[in-house]
């Protein structure tokens, strides 16, 4: 398989200084404009493209974020896999701030956001059992182990609108339902990626303990990003690690 890997992040994961012989792109597809513009390079010979997904800015609040367009761009640009940064809240004692979690599931809690290429003419069901490739998780993890970075695995991420917060109501229902972190983010992202077939995992940071922990502040915005300015060095690391080894690894469609 010959790799080409899209990154979706922001807050430092959009660095051109990541790449080698980095460039810029501004593109359009049928679905209207990316979140930003392009940047496409190399990390260890591969093939890279970046996007910021909330801009480079981060000025497209979680609602108004073009997933489909961002999702279909990186396709047409011919990604093959996807590593999505996010910042989550967690829901799990042992999930501390700081910490990295890489999601094998997820519950949806969206309620206004364009969810499928599929809404005109042909009707496709695209499975979901398996959202999240498991041969790419399985090497994120790998490699955070190589790096001794706190890494959590197998775990399930809520999607929720925003851009307000939960209620401590809300954030103990999630828990009740098992969820393990939260976000704005991951979904529809990740379930539009499997209908263009690319190969999807995310590497969620872990920023705060939402309001369900009453011994912890408020999450705050602030908060959020202090956290995520902190962690960005992880993330990329573990990214330049692991993208060279992609193309050996065996990670097959299905």
């Amino acid at each position: 398989m010959t790799v080409k890997v899209g990154i979706i992040g922001g807050s430092g994961l959009d660095d051109p200084n990541i790449l080698k012989d980095a460039t810029e792109l501004e593109t359009e597809n049928l679905y209207g404009r990316p979140s930003s513009n392009l940047t496409c390079g190399r990390i260890g010979g591969v093939e890279v493209v970046i996007l910021a997904r909330h801009g480079r800015d981060h000025s497209i609040y979680p609602g108004a974020v073009n997933f489909r367009a961002n999702i279909y761009a990186l396709k047409e640009m011919g990604c093959t896999h996807i590593l999505a940064a996010t910042a989550v809240g967690s829901l799990r004692r042992e999930i501390e701030p700081g910490h990295l979690v890489l999601p094998s599931q997820f519950i949806d809690f969206t309620k206004q956001r364009e969810n499928t290429f599929f809404d005109q003419g042909q009707v496709v069901h695209t499975p979901m059992a398996e959202p999240f490739c498991p041969n790419l998780r399985q090497l994120l993890l790998q490699q955070a182990e190589a790096l001794s970075l706190p890494c959590h695995a197998d775990k399930t991420v809520i999607t929720i609108e925003g851009p307000r917060f939960s209620t401590r109501a809300e954030s103990h229902m999630f828990r009740s339902w098992q969820a393990d972190v939260i976000n704005m983010s991951t979904v529809p992202e990740v379930n539009l990626a499997r209908e263009q077939k690319i190969h999807y995992a995310a590497v969620a940071m872990s920023t705060d303990y939402d309001c369900w922990h009453e011994d912890e502040e408020p999450v705050t915005w602030e908060m959020i990003m202090a956290t995520m300015h902190k962690n960005a060095h992880n993330v990329i690391r573990l990214f330049s690690e692991t993208i060279p080894l992609i193309a050996d690894y065996d990670d097959i469609c299905r």
